[in-house]
């Protein structure tokens, strides 16, 4: 069986999770270099007016190239509030918004050096509450795509259709009445709309 390769994500989409449910391990890349307008710092929700990308600030840096590690948030907008709002004008009027917010407020409310940490302990804490075995490896160095290892790194991106081999499962979404249903969004539009059941869908 092959080993998926990710790299990290802020709220990552349901395929990026559908990876961390299916696989015994899964490989998470720490040593690559950071990547503009990816799923690394941003996530995308269904609001009232149609899809809405949520994008972490990053701190400015005169390297060409950083690693993952190195890349720091920037806090000189009130993003987090911003954040905030907008998940709660999404998805407050979802079945579960109420039951999961308060284990994800502390993402809005403290503030954290460094992204890749800082998505870390988001994976963590939605794999807690979706009762998903936390099984990530991360990795000791740059791994090159190779025999054993499925490399998604690039490919679940906000750019790219989905994979040909990921059939994205369809859910009730809060405005599907609206916009009709949206497939691939992030993590949180599946667990605030289907809750205890998030899981079954990946």
């Amino acid at each position: 069986m092959t080993v998926p390769l990710l790299s990290t994500a802020y709220f990552a989409p349901v395929q990026y999770y559908s990876q961390l449910a299916r696989y015994e391990q899964v490989v998470i890349e720490r040593h690559e270099h950071y990547n503009k307008q990816s799923y690394r710092n941003r996530c995308t929700i269904y609001s009232a007016n149609g899809l809405l990308d949520l994008v972490v600030p990053i701190v400015k840096t005169d390297k060409p190239k950083v690693s993952i590690t190195e890349v720091e948030i920037s806090y000189d907008t009130l993003w987090q509030k911003l954040h905030f709002k907008a998940i709660e004008s999404a998805y407050r009027r979802s079945p579960f918004y109420e039951y999961y917010i308060d284990d994800l407020m502390v993402y809005f409310n403290c503030r954290h050096r460094y992204l890749y940490e800082f998505n870390m302990q988001i994976m963590r804490t939605v794999c807690s509450l979706m009762k998903i075995p936390f099984r990530v490896r991360e990795s000791h160095e740059y791994i090159h795509s190779g025999e054993g290892i499925t490399d998604l790194r690039n490919s679940i991106h906000p750019k790219n259709h989905l994979q040909q081999t990921y059939i994205s499962p369809h859910y009730i979404q809060v405005f599907a009445d609206r916009w009709g249903f949206k497939p691939n969004l992030s993590i949180l539009d599946l667990l605030f709309n289907t809750g205890p059941e998030a899981k079954n869908f990946l």
